[in-house]
């Protein structure tokens, strides 16, 4: 592909870097990513992605912005309170880079849509913030062959990975290191035991910086790995894990084979 002028100075501190170049940035101009949830992760994953020229950007959220959002999800503005959060993020993206083009799906992702939506990305990153939607994404992208780049965050601890469980190897998928969610009452949602606003754009960039590493093919990949973040300490912590030769999914004999079979939390919101 020819670059005009202002792609070339937008995207020169890319094209300058030998592991990217003009085809490493052409591969990410024309390729899409699918982001779940406008939130803390997915503020920092949709602005970093647009900054760096990913052509298409899909992003999956059913919210509305309120006041108590913008501690961490700097993707929205004081002006967008009471807007969907698709919209608005659509209206941040547009100001970064206005040669994104943004999807916006106002919906909660659920067993009826989940393929549908996913099948038209080449990459999807995880910034949900519930148990549910993290199965219902992990089975989704196993079944269709898409990597995914998931994190979470709570209080100031955020935890990284890559999957890609359909490949041969150790190439371990969410339900292998989380077999079961926790049950509610232990690992309470963000409004309850809080988080450290930064915290989710730490986290959320690292996600974006896996996410482009994927697309272009460089680097050593967070698949078969957890990389955990403790703000606190100021610690990284990589952890190794393993494909479960057990695992319902994608273990030897999977029993799972559409996305009627993942786990569900009753009053998980999307």
């Amino acid at each position: 592909m020819e670059f005009n002028d202002q792609q070339l100075f937008r995207y020169a501190r890319h094209i300058i870097l030998d592991e990217v170049g003009e085809e490493g940035q052409a591969k990410l101009l024309a390729s899409k990513v699918l982001v779940i949830g406008a939130g803390g992760l997915g503020s920092p994953l949709l602005m970093y992605l647009a900054a760096a020229g990913v052509g298409t950007l899909g992003i999956v959220d059913d919210d509305v912005v309120e006041l108590s959002n913008l501690q961490r999800q700097i993707v929205h503005s004081t002006a967008s309170i009471g807007m969907a959060k698709v919209l608005s993020a659509k209206k941040t993206v547009a100001e970064v880079n206005p040669e994104v083009r943004l999807i916006p799906y106002e919906t909660r992702l659920t067993e009826e849509n989940a393929r549908a939506i996913i099948r038209d990305y080449d990459l999807i990153a995880d910034g949900s913030d519930n148990f549910d939607t993290r199965y219902l994404l992990n089975d989704a992208c196993h079944l269709a062959r898409r990597p995914l780049v998931s994190g979470a965050l709570l209080r100031f601890e955020g935890q990284i990975s890559t999957f890609k469980s359909w490949l041969e190897g150790n190439h371990p998928c969410y339900r292998c290191i989380f077999p079961e969610p926790p049950p509610p009452d232990l690992v309470p949602r963000c409004e309850q035991a809080g988080i450290l606003g930064a915290l989710a754009g730490v986290v959320g960039s690292i996600q974006a910086t896996e996410a482009l590493k994927e697309l272009l093919g460089i680097g050593e990949s967070l698949s078969g790995s957890l990389l955990i973040y403790d703000a606190l300490a100021a610690t990284f912590h990589r952890i190794n894990v393993k494909r479960d030769p057990a695992c319902p999914l994608c273990g030897r004999d999977p029993t799972i084979k559409d996305l009627s079979g993942h786990i569900r939390q009753d009053g998980d919101d999307a």
